[in-house]
């Protein structure tokens, strides 16, 4: 189990939309910067679509020079 924050979302949310969210990029060209240079995880796989919804439970990964950081999505729907 990941030592990551669990950020709770209503409804739908996209990947861009979440690392900003979960402050993990601040604002969103830095979010689609990493998401098209293959530093963004999900579950830990690489994803590369800045539109992919996420899911309750999943755990966004992001690796950056600084080192890694990431949060899990929790649904309150």
């Amino acid at each position: 189990m990941s030592d990551f924050p669990t950020i709770e979302v209503s409804g739908v949310i996209r990947l861009g939309q979440f690392l900003k969210l979960a402050n993990l990029a601040e604002d969103g060209g830095l979010a689609r910067e990493l998401i098209q240079g293959g530093d963004v995880y999900v579950n830990d796989e690489v994803e590369t679509r800045r539109g992919r919804q996420l899911a309750d439970g999943d755990v966004v990964e992001v690796d950056s020079p600084m080192g890694s950081d990431g949060a899990i999505v929790a649904k309150i729907d």
